[in-house]
């Protein structure tokens, strides 16, 4: 596996929420360290073009137009899944306000919708996980704002009636978390860190387990993993390719420690094993996305430690950066890596190669950086 392309100043956000829509990636809200999240202002929506690996951001509503009452306001900590042709957004927080209404973003418009969803709706939060299996919309822990503290409650949304409910499952849920991933396998959600607490200390928690939902029992299972299992982290990403979960960088306060590594989860084995990438592999950070397109993976966003050694919130540094993971490179991919290595870019570039080798030999190679803004 090859970490390939490599972008500068694409949108700078972190704790922002995506999704795939053919060839295009949708990355909704997040924020920006030293911006003003108190009021309610429009959320931005950027959209990359995976195939020209291009940047724009959509326009946002002025006051007096109907879609600037509808359209969530600015947010992070929210999630974002993709049904039926449409990107559904729920949950999340501003510095003063949290979340539970339902939004809905048709990509063949650029409108906003606010459903009106009914029946036993879930409580305000942020740091949830949220996955469609089917026509349902598991929405599994979170912080409660309401109860101000770390929920292991699963809530289902079916999409056909726009009803809530509650989930009664059987045997033992994952620990009370937020900021956990959820990955879908089949008729499976797979959960994986996330922060949780001490109940008498109060001090953070990282769990190293995996636990499944069953949505056809309804039933909870925590398998026996075995290998090389990761450090229990939170705000780090999962993502499926073939039959297994890769899992990429995150935080842990307890180790003090941001990632950068990467394992993969066999779903049929339950072994962990850590991967070996190649390329200019990305920082240490944690609170980006990262979303599956083909045979390809498109990270981006997140924040970082400016300095390996520091954890405070107040010496991090937000990133506007792309990053593309391979899993099977083009013949033509490895010839230019290969050219890259033996030769340097600035001595490629040298040669009277056509306009787009030129561009892809700065896009694939780890020593320039490849600027193209936003629109």
């Amino acid at each position: 596996m090859y970490w390939t392309v490599y972008m500068e100043n694409g949108p700078k956000r972190v704790n922002h929420a995506a999704v795939a829509i053919g060839d295009l990636i949708y990355s909704f809200g997040g924020y920006c360290t030293g911006r003003n999240y108190k009021t309610k202002k429009p959320m931005d929506v950027h959209v990359l073009d995976t195939v020209t690996m291009h940047w724009k951001s959509l326009p946002l509503p002025e006051p007096g137009d109907p879609q600037h009452d509808v359209v969530p306001y600015k947010r992070y900590g929210h999630t974002a899944v993709f049904w039926n042709g449409k990107a559904y957004i729920w949950g999340g927080r501003n510095d003063e306000f949290v979340d539970n209404i339902l939004y809905c973003f048709d990509p063949g418009t650029c409108k906003w919708t606010q459903i009106e969803s009914g029946g036993f709706i879930p409580s305000p939060r942020d740091g949830h996980s949220a996955c469609v299996i089917k026509s349902k919309m598991y929405v599994f822990g979170g912080y409660d704002e309401v109860f101000d503290h770390y929920s292991d409650e699963l809530y289902v949304l079916n999409f056909l009636t726009m009803t809530w409910s509650p989930v009664k499952t059987e045997g033992k849920p994952p620990s009370f978390r937020d900021f956990h991933t959820a990955t879908v396998v089949n008729d499976r959600m797979y959960i994986f860190g996330g922060r949780g607490d001490h109940r008498i200390t109060g001090a953070e928690s990282y769990s190293q387990n995996m636990h499944f939902l069953d949505t056809i029992s309804n039933c909870w299972h925590k398998p026996h993993t075995t290998g090389d299992i990761p450090v229990g982290r939170r705000s780090h990403s999962a993502f499926l390719y073939g039959d297994h979960i890769f899992i990429f960088g995150g935080f842990n306060s307890v180790t003090c420690e941001h990632f950068n590594d990467m394992y993969r989860f066999c779903v049929s084995t339950n072994e962990w094993q850590r991967v070996t990438t190649k390329g200019l592999t990305p920082s240490r950070r944690r609170r980006q996305a990262c979303l599956v397109i083909g045979h390809r993976a498109y990270m981006f966003g997140g924040t970082s430690p400016v300095d390996s050694l520091i954890t405070s919130e107040s010496q991090l540094i937000d990133h506007s950066d792309l990053y593309v993971l391979e899993f099977v490179p083009s013949l033509k991919t490895l010839s230019i890596l290969i050219a890259i290595e033996s030769y340097g870019t600035i001595s490629l570039m040298k040669f009277p190669f056509p306009k787009e080798i030129k561009s892809e030999i700065y896009l694939l190679s780890g020593r320039q950086k490849f600027h193209r803004g936003i629109e």
